[in-house]
């Protein structure tokens, strides 16, 4: 079964369609900030951001995780900014990327709103020059966050049913 990433920056909502994608589609989810090893939250709460090194061993676990629900499905969570950041999740098993966009005065002002978050507002910029938008081989779609969770979620559930054999 395919593994549903929802990605994109901090504040796009990733957790909020995580769960009502996995729950609409009756499969386990998982929040990608819980497969962070302590030293990256330490990190990115001082207000630092990740470099590569820092995500091969998160994006890996999350790999794993894909793997172990190739089964029965599921959705997890990872900002996945970048192609090769992708293509590690991809050697979980098969994936397809949901990819929450919107404009950056959206993104921080969502940010601001949330409370106990680890990730501070000013880290938003470095996030947004490292996201490289999926490839047209890539196999997913884009949806504008300024669009209700539930809105996604159908729009998500109707592309991916019609990739299906």
């Amino acid at each position: 079964m395919t593994v549903i990433v929802v990605m994109g920056v901090a504040g796009s909502g990733k957790t909020t369609v995580g769960a009502t994608l996995a729950e609409r589609l009756g499969v386990e989810y998982a929040e990608a900030d819980t497969f962070h090893p302590p030293a990256n939250i330490e990190k990115m709460s001082s207000g630092h951001p990740l470099t590569d090194d820092d995500r091969w061993p998160w994006l890996r676990a999350i790999a794993a995780w894909i793997s172990a629900h190739q089964r029965s499905g599921g959705v997890v969570s990872s900002s996945a900014l970048k192609r090769c950041y992708r293509d590690v999740l991809r050697t979980g098993g098969d994936v397809w990327f949901l990819h929450l966009d919107g404009p950056p005065d959206v993104l921080a002002e969502r940010m601001r709103g949330r409370h106990g978050h680890f990730m501070p507002v000013s880290l938003l910029d470095s996030q947004l020059a490292d996201l490289e938008p999926l490839g047209t081989d890539e196999r997913g779609m884009v949806a504008d966050i300024r669009e209700s969770p539930a809105a996604i979620v159908d729009r998500a559930v109707t592309e991916m049913a019609k990739e299906q054999p």
